[in-house]
């Protein structure tokens, strides 16, 4: 089996994400696309949700088995657990080196200094967060983007209307981990938009 690029890809799980549930856990299908031609990716799925439940799969290299297993979670009120990702993804980084950690959410309820640390802390090890947004909280966003800049990552929002347009963002994740730098610029030649954001903020 080829050498993949290691990536985790983390959800919020909480009520307030069930009516976009299901579309997120489709956009995962774009990162395997993206990536295959550029040696593959393999995926580690993980969640939190409820009164501190937090999961986390074995490593996927087939979509489909990844989103069957995703198809059987349901969301449940509680408050996020963001530390717990950027924990569990400098645990899996001191076994196998990761590429990448992308974080879907619309919500931070935890103390910021505590994540700017671990945000920090990944940035070191060269392990950039990639953390998108659903909805528009102003607090939220600007939670994200700095997390995401101490990593070294990018930052975008989306919306129910707009899961295409991260569905195609995840792609270029999926490259980026793959292929580096220089995929990504010949993957983003003559975007425009959020992916020509996405760009300009790893190229910084």
């Amino acid at each position: 089996m080829n050498k993949a690029a290691r990536v985790l890809f983390a959800l919020d799980a909480t009520a307030s994400r069930e009516a976009t549930w299901d579309v997120a856990s489709q956009l995962q299908d774009e990162m395997f696309s993206a990536a295959h031609d550029l040696g593959g990716l393999d995926i580690k799925f993980c969640y939190f949700r409820g009164f501190g439940e937090f999961f986390a799969s074995e490593w996927h290299r087939d979509g489909s088995a990844l989103r069957a297993q995703m198809r059987k979670i349901r969301c449940a009120a509680g408050a996020t657990q963001i530390h717990r990702v950027f924990n569990h993804a400098i645990d899996e980084n001191r076994k196998q080196k990761l590429k990448a950690l992308v974080f879907v959410g619309d919500a931070m309820e935890e103390n910021l200094d505590t994540l700017a640390e671990l945000a920090g802390k990944l940035g070191l090890l060269n392990v950039p967060i990639f953390m998108f947004q659903e909805g528009a909280d102003p607090l939220v966003q600007t939670a994200f983007k700095n997390l995401a800049r101490l990593s070294g990552g990018a930052y975008s929002a989306f919306d129910l209307g707009s899961a295409n347009e991260i569905r195609i963002l995840l792609g270029a994740v999926a490259v980026y981990a793959a292929g580096g730098v220089k995929a990504l610029t010949r993957h983003c030649a003559g975007a425009s938009g959020s992916l020509k954001l996405l760009e300009q903020q790893l190229g910084k």
